[in-house]
């Protein structure tokens, strides 16, 4: 439903969007009735001429039951409602589900920018051919992501509205956290946490790619010719060599 409004882009989302429905729909339905039995008591006690007023004590058994009962009910609606966030709040929060191979990305937020730390074709991350980035991240599609938040400065937070992501990044400490983009697409990052007077301007974008196109990507920008001269040597290479000096 809310999709109609907000890209969902991630497997996640609709869960978060489901517990908003259900908070808004148990919320509203008790606003309605609230705001509907207040109406309806103004109108039919209001002044008339010739009626005494009723003191009323809210004492009374057949009165009391009016305020008990939805009371009662209104606490079921919480644990309803509390279950809900509990169950979705573990399954994004406290359950992280494999990465897939190289699916790891290290965000660091500054002010006022974001930062990008990727592995190249090597799938590992901090070796020679790593891929660097400010404000734009390249992911591919259906593809689980394990991501290291990180501050430089001050208290950041990163935010991917279409993923239903948000998560604090705080200096000194690193967080993790997972996605997996379910929709190709170009997507906002946001900063969600007031970080300084270049807040607003704290933007990036993310970008949800195809399996081919994100290869291509990573090829383009990775720096895979200083890997591979980095690179140790393999045992034959280096028998070789070896056998070329004794030689000589």
């Amino acid at each position: 439903m809310l999709e109609r409004y907000l890209s969902a882009a991630s497997t996640y989302a609709h869960w978060i969007d489901y517990q908003f429905i259900l908070i808004a729909v148990i919320v509203g339905f008790w606003l309605i009735a609230a705001e509907g039995m207040m109406f309806w008591l103004i109108f039919k006690f209001r002044a008339r001429d010739g009626r005494p007023t009723q003191y009323i004590t809210g004492e009374e058994p057949h009165l009391k039951r009016w305020i008990s009962i939805p009371h009662y009910l209104i606490i079921v609606c919480d644990i309803v409602i509390l279950a809900g966030a509990i169950t979705v709040w573990y399954q994004i929060k406290q359950v992280m589900p494999p990465a897939d191979a190289g699916a790891v990305v290290r965000i660091i937020g500054q002010q006022w920018a974001w930062s990008f730390q990727q592995p190249g074709p090597d799938g590992v991350l901090d070796t020679a051919d790593d891929i660097r980035s400010v404000g734009e991240l390249h992911v591919a599609v259906n593809t689980t992501y394990h991501f290291e938040l990180m501050s430089r400065d001050v208290i950041h937070s990163f935010s991917v509205p279409a993923f239903r992501l948000k998560q604090d990044g705080l200096p000194g400490r690193t967080i993790s956290g997972w996605f997996r983009p379910n929709r190709v697409g170009t997507y906002d990052i946001q900063c969600t946490q007031m970080c300084g007077i270049g807040h607003a301007l704290m933007a990036g974008r993310i970008i949800v790619e195809t399996p081919q196109d994100h290869a291509a990507w990573m090829l383009r920008n990775s720096n895979s010719t200083v890997a591979q001269q980095q690179a140790p040597a393999s045992p034959a290479a280096a028998n070789a060599t070896t056998m070329a000096e004794v030689r000589r």
